[in-house]
């Protein structure tokens, strides 16, 4: 069996549920485009220095802190060619850190500042996931802002553009003050259509936002959902599932967990205390995503690897961690399965195979 290095876990397929587009640039990448739009606001000119201070910016314990370095990725993310470049190197950045399947998201209502529509946005992205590399399948989700009355235009777009790579919709956002419901004319939208739904919820906020987004809005997934810990109790050493924990896990919805971001923004004290690990015990179906790249200094490589090493898991636990993002990925579902039988159980069955 290959051992447990992190050069091994990168040779192992992956699949990323939970990836923001404007949270994964390469730090060049954004001085470069700053320099292509005249922005001089960046805190570093040189890339190392500049990924330095966008991780020691974001490890703050606050999720509104956290947000607020996205301000400088924004305002590089302007022009048709900067976002298809972006979404070009997001791919091939994936790619080569093993990821065979992702989703990633972003925000249309955050790229207009300088003329271009919603719909050029989108095709800008799409073309540049199209140019990724062929070992990888990416496709797309819009996310409306939560703080922003947008979400319905947001929607029709997603369904617009399901059958060119948009395979869902989500809010973000600033969870407290801004509940889901808040948006539930979007979400009703998008479920007429057959469409699919996925909600920040439970990552700053608590038990009312989880329920809010499944059992009002409708979601199929959960992004973060590590409040849900809140509705498990231990009694004399054994877990005791709540209502709304005991339904989650009984319908199997998949949770979006991101553990180095919930680190740094709060919502886990330690990755040690992080409840992916009782969660995962208790057989929720559970998926591990990187969540912002750049602003975590992440990748799906470096998160599987701390979790082997905090929990102590081997190559079963990630195999049945991928088999459990595929199973939940908004593409169709013979798709889902022919990556699962022709790509993930084989690379799996390599690496548990070998020596070393």
């Amino acid at each position: 069996m290959a051992a447990l290095t992190p050069e091994n876990i990168r040779r192992a397929p992956k699949v990323l549920l939970h990836d923001h587009l404007d949270g994964g640039l390469r730090a060049g990448t954004v001085i470069d485009l700053a320099d292509a739009v005249g922005y001089d606001a960046l805190p570093s000119r040189d890339p190392e220095e500049l990924a330095g201070w966008f991780l020691g910016a974001a490890h703050s314990g606050s999720l509104v802190r956290y947000l607020e370095t996205f301000g400088h990725t924004v305002a590089v993310m302007q022009t048709r060619e900067a976002l298809t470049r972006v979404a070009r190197e997001a791919a091939e950045d994936l790619a080569a850190d093993g990821v065979v399947y992702a989703e990633i998201r972003f925000a249309p209502e955050l790229h207009v500042e300088l003329g271009l529509d919603l719909d050029a946005v989108v095709q800008a992205v799409l073309e540049g996931f199209a140019a990724g590399p062929p070992s990888i399948t990416v496709r797309c989700l819009l996310t409306a802002m939560r703080h922003q009355a947008r979400s319905r235009e947001i929607a029709e777009l997603a369904v617009r553009y399901r059958d060119e790579g948009v395979v869902g919709f989500d809010i973000a956002g600033a969870e407290k003050g801004f509940p889901p419901t808040r948006h539930l004319d979007a979400f009703e939208f998008v479920r007429q259509q057959n469409a699919h739904v996925t909600i920040h919820a439970g990552e700053a906020f608590g038990l009312p936002s989880i329920w809010e987004a499944l059992q009002i809005c409708g979601a199929d997934r959960l992004g973060h959902g590590v409040r849900i810990v809140d509705d498990i109790v231990m009694r004399d050493g054994v877990p005791q599932l709540g209502r709304l924990a005991a339904w989650v896990r009984d319908m199997r919805i998949p949770l979006e967990m991101c553990p180095t971001s919930n680190v740094h923004t709060g919502a886990a004290t330690s990755l040690a205390e992080h409840p992916i690990g009782l969660l995962r015990d208790l057989r929720f179906r559970v998926t591990v995503n990187t969540d912002n790249r750049l602003m975590s200094g992440c990748s799906m490589t470096s998160e599987m690897t701390a979790l082997v090493e905090t929990f102590d898991w081997g190559w079963a636990d990630l195999r049945w961690l991928t088999t459990n993002a595929m199973k939940s990925a908004f593409v169709h579902f013979d798709r889902r399965l022919s990556i699962i039988d022709e790509i993930i159980k084989p690379g799996y069955d390599r690496l548990t195979r070998e020596w070393q």
